[in-house]
């Protein structure tokens, strides 16, 4: 892992990061010493790991939560090149779009073309963040919505660091089976005016889920319109099932 940048304010302090071809960035409590609690937080479809809602969930969880968060640029997003393949997904999802047709069997398509590399990529970025005197192997979480969520699945069901999880945004009978293998306590939004995601394929998503600790928030709104007190409630479920006892900042 190789730091580019480091700056500090509001009390939290922000690295910029590579590890290989895996842009990241790591937000911790300014001062920060010794093991604490880690996020990993996964950004939205077209997005990047500095999206202003991801850049601004990280650093309330940093300050007010006392825990090290991490982001990356997920392949073919932020600084990462394009490739053939998602440029061509993308073009026939825009087309699909204008003509009025069902995005869902595109949008599976590109989690899929994206999941096996991100998956690897995630646990690659977890183990050195791990290994650093600020962070240390304390527990883990997630946090991912619709693409966040799409390839956050795969990930939580794979990497048994993982000790909570919060998803949502999105519903695929493709992730059913993955999403059967998901048993530690997630907090699932769903959107009740989703116009991308149809409200029965989220609900189908959600109870798929074999965690005996998940839980259901559902909110009024469209796809981007998730209430900002869900931001507080993600920072008290973390809380709770991470065992947050982060040292006080310096």
């Amino acid at each position: 892992m190789r730091f580019t940048s480091q700056t500090s304010s509001d009390g939290v302090t922000e690295q910029l990061f590579t590890l290989g071809e895996t842009p990241g960035v790591l937000w911790t409590p300014e001062g920060a010493l010794g093991t604490r609690p880690v996020i990993l937080m996964g950004h939205g479809g077209g997005q990047h790991k500095k999206a202003p809602g991801v850049l601004a969930r990280a650093r309330r969880f940093a300050a007010e939560g006392g825990f090290a968060v991490v982001a990356i640029d997920v392949p073919n997003h932020g600084e990462r090149p394009k490739d053939e393949a998602f440029n061509q997904l993308v073009t026939e999802m825009r087309a699909g779009a204008a003509a009025g047709e069902d995005p869902a069997p595109l949008i599976d398509a590109m989690h899929d073309l994206l999941a096996g590399q991100t998956v690897a990529e995630w646990q690659a970025v977890l183990t050195a963040v791990q290994r650093l005197d600020h962070v240390g192997a304390g527990p883990v979480g997630y946090w991912g919505v619709s693409m966040g969520c799409g390839l956050g699945v795969p990930f939580v069901a794979a990497e048994p660091r993982v000790g909570a999880a919060v998803l949502g945004l999105l519903g695929s009978p493709v992730l059913a089976g993955t999403a059967a293998r998901i048993t530690v306590p997630v907090q699932f939004l769903v959107q009740w005016d989703d116009e991308r995601v149809p409200r029965a394929d989220s609900l189908a998503l959600f109870d798929a889920l074999a965690s005996p600790g998940k839980t259901l928030h559902a909110n009024p709104g469209k796809h981007g319109e998730i209430p900002a007190f869900e931001t507080d409630s993600s920072l008290r479920f973390f809380t709770r099932h991470l065992g947050q006892d982060a040292p006080v900042p310096a």
